[in-house]
């Protein structure tokens, strides 16, 4: 058996280092052609709220009386996510249909539901049947004077979720989908620290 004593020339060496060189380049841009690719080729569906993103604004100046006659400020529930339902009058079908929404919503959260508290502004000194009341357990009833809706951006008749600050954060429609408020106030809870 012969050994290959053949000298290895400069040109061969050159070619052994432009592959390797050509390797450690590939390898290091492999990661960012493939995030990009991912990025422009298979983008993501949006995530979004359900409800309408408000300007962030503290809502103060809330007062008003529970029906056992003790005074109710929103202040109070601060520390807390609020799901605030507010209406004119008498509750009709609209109403009953955001009032379970609420309730159904924040059974949804599971262990977290502690962190929400559902408040009922009612404009007015309309009797409240007795029967609707009994229907939601936890619920808060606060009779306000007609001027409190004019503090709202939605006015009269809407649902809002204020933060454990006391900001406005999300308004809802007149008849909310419980799925959609759920899986905002579940992101929400998630995501914040407090409350």
């Amino acid at each position: 058996m012969t050994e290959d004593t053949t000298p290895v020339g400069p040109s061969t060496r050159a070619r052994g280092g432009k592959r390797t060189l050509l390797l450690i380049a590939a390898v290091t841009l492999a990661p960012v052609i493939a995030s990009y690719s991912a990025y422009y080729l298979f983008p993501r569906s949006p995530e979004a709220n359900y409800g309408t993103l408000l300007p962030t604004a503290p809502i103060e100046g809330i007062e008003g009386t529970r029906p056992d006659g003790t005074r109710f400020r929103l202040e109070d529930l601060r520390g807390r996510w609020v799901l605030l339902a507010h209406g004119r009058g008498a509750c009709d079908a609209s109403c009953e249909r955001r009032l379970y929404a609420t309730r159904q919503a924040r059974t949804m959260q599971g262990r977290e539901q502690e962190r929400v508290v559902r408040a009922w502004l009612v404009a007015g000194d309309a009797e409240l049947p007795a029967a609707l009341l009994a229907q939601q357990p936890g619920l808060i009833v606060v009779h306000v004077q007609q001027a409190v809706a004019a503090r709202f951006p939605g006015g009269a008749d809407a649902l809002y979720l204020i933060d454990p600050l006391g900001n406005l954060v999300l308004r809802y429609p007149d008849d909310p989908d419980i799925k959609g408020l759920a899986k905002d106030l579940t992101r929400l809870l998630k995501a914040s620290r407090i409350g």
